[in-house]
């Protein structure tokens, strides 16, 4: 070979290596950073813009989020996203696993989270993300640092509002402020000393609104003196409420064992009788919706300084912005507070995703398909190019948020599941909810069946369940709901089967 040939040649070979080397920077820059927000019992309706579109029937319409409005603005919203299992440590454990509970096991608030080679933050490692994770885990009193992440300031169990104790990858760490402040100080600060070579994965989990519930000291007179409009449905008791004994309407929305509820209420009664009835803002649901609604404020606030870092640092191109809620919450309809039971109100959350990378039509785009929580960690997997493992049962969303239409048709229906949990007030319950149609099941009391009409009921204040004209639609969900219940393998697991007696 000649001398010029030879150079020619090895000019060719370095054009190749060069082409695939630029081809390969230009795929991991296209790779988001992805920052998930996640509150806890956040109602889906429990933001500002959605009380604006309700009018006259808003409960609030004078809250205001910005920040979550902006997410929603800026992004795609999804109308119909809901929870598999409604309920903290479950949901977190859906979300990250992309599995039902009975499968990833964490059916209760108990249970640690396995550390899964295939979970979300895993296959993120293993494509070369750096992953850290900030705020409430739960996961019964699971401690030390979070699985799969690189990096976590976490805390034990449910935390508290003020002063919460950390962990800091694992290592016990006092703090001082309000929690959701101090958890954002940590995620913010890890924007700037994360891997710089890397893409990154962060969740951030908020206390706010779990109860019993303490605002920030700025909104501790927020919203003073607004009224709060009625509860649409009340009147309309689930079907179990005769027989289980009430949830105790002072202990926020987690019943607790009969010593710690006497000890919260020996501190209660220690309050002053003006800062309770203040507290309760004349709404008679327990601490009453202003506590509720001030801590979500705080929580406002806190996404406004992480939408600003993004801004800042040059991120926001680069980022899918991911706000949710683990799981949705009574403030009174059909007589409840609390959720894990399977109306609406229990199972819908906010979901509202920022990414430039939608194109721009997708600004304020609506969508309503039905989405899971375990439809995020596939997504994500999927923007991020890597793998969807074969265990995870939910399915990326990707096509309906740049408003495409999926390859294969979208589901219709999905399959619910709660278990009872010792000592509270919610049945073991089942539901197959279509677009249209709810069907609920109580294993071993055929007499609380509900089902109803959601086009015409959408509140779900009148059970058709023995409905004769209402036959064919009953006969159509017992199909669809036995069909998913052995498709999915659900299960009543161990235990207390037949919840608490009369």
């Amino acid at each position: 070979m000649t001398r010029t040939r030879a150079a020619q040649t090895l000019r060719i070979l370095m054009g190749v290596f060069l082409a695939a080397a630029v081809a390969e920077a230009r795929a991991e820059a296209t790779r988001p950073n992805f920052l998930v927000i996640i509150t806890d019992d956040q109602k889906s309706d429990v933001v500002g813009l959605e009380q604006r579109e309700q009018g006259t029937s808003a409960r609030f319409p004078w809250l205001r989020t910005p920040n979550m409005d902006r997410i929603a603005a800026e992004g795609v919203r999804f109308k119909n996203a809901f929870v598999t299992l409604s309920l903290c440590a479950p949901s977190r454990a859906a979300i990250m696993s992309g599995r039902y509970n009975h499968v990833n096991g964490v059916v209760d608030n108990k249970t640690p989270f396995p550390d899964l080679p295939d979970s979300l933050q895993r296959s993120l490692q293993t494509a070369g993300y750096s992953t850290a994770y900030f705020g409430k885990w739960h996961m019964g009193r699971q401690s030390g640092k979070r699985p799969g992440f690189d990096r976590s300031v976490s805390y034990i169990g449910q935390g508290v509002f003020m002063d919460c104790p950390v962990e800091i990858d694992g290592v016990a760490t006092p703090t001082k402020g309000w929690v959701d402040d101090v958890v954002t100080d940590y995620a913010l600060e890890h924007l700037d000393q994360r891997p710089q070579d890397k893409p990154f994965l962060m969740i951030i989990g908020y206390k706010s609104a779990h109860g019993p519930r303490t605002p920030p000291e700025r909104h501790r007179e927020t919203y003073a003196g607004q009224p709060v409009g009625p509860v649409h449905d009340e009147g309309v008791p689930a079907p179990y409420a005769a027989t289980f004994r009430r949830a105790d309407a002072n202990a926020g929305d987690d019943v607790q064992p009969k010593a710690a509820t006497k000890k919260a209420a020996t501190k209660k009664a220690a309050a002053p009788k003006a800062a309770t009835k203040k507290a309760a803002g004349g709404a008679g649901q327990g601490e009453g919706p202003l506590a509720y609604l001030r801590t979500l404020q705080g929580v406002d606030d806190n996404v406004g300084r992480l939408l600003k870092a993004l801004d800042d640092k040059k991120l926001a191109d680069d980022t899918m912005v991911v706000f949710m809620s683990d799981n949705g919450y009574y403030l009174g309809e059909h007589h409840l507070g609390d959720k894990r039971s399977a109306y609406d109100e229990s199972l819908r959350i906010p979901f509202y995703v920022r990414w430039p990378g939608f194109g721009a039509s997708r600004r304020g785009a609506v969508v309503d398909q039905m989405i899971l929580n375990i439809d995020l960690a596939p997504t994500i997997l999927d923007l991020a190019g890597a793998p969807i493992p074969a265990a995870m049962q939910g399915r990326s969303w990707r096509a309906l948020a740049e408003g495409r239409e999926p390859k294969e048709p979208w589901r219709k229906a999905f399959f619910y599941e709660y278990y009872y949990e010792s000592p509270y007030a919610i049945p073991t319950v089942f539901a197959l909810r279509t677009d249209t149609a709810k069907l609920i099941v109580y294993p071993g009391h055929p007499d609380w069946e509900e089902l109803f009409d959601l086009t015409a009921d959408p509140r779900e204040t009148r059970n058709l369940i023995h409905d004769e004209s209402a036959r064919a639609l009953r006969d159509d969900l017992r199909r669809q709901f036995d069909a998913q219940a052995q498709a999915l393998g659900a299960r009543i697991p161990a235990g207390d089967k037949d919840g608490p007696k009369p």
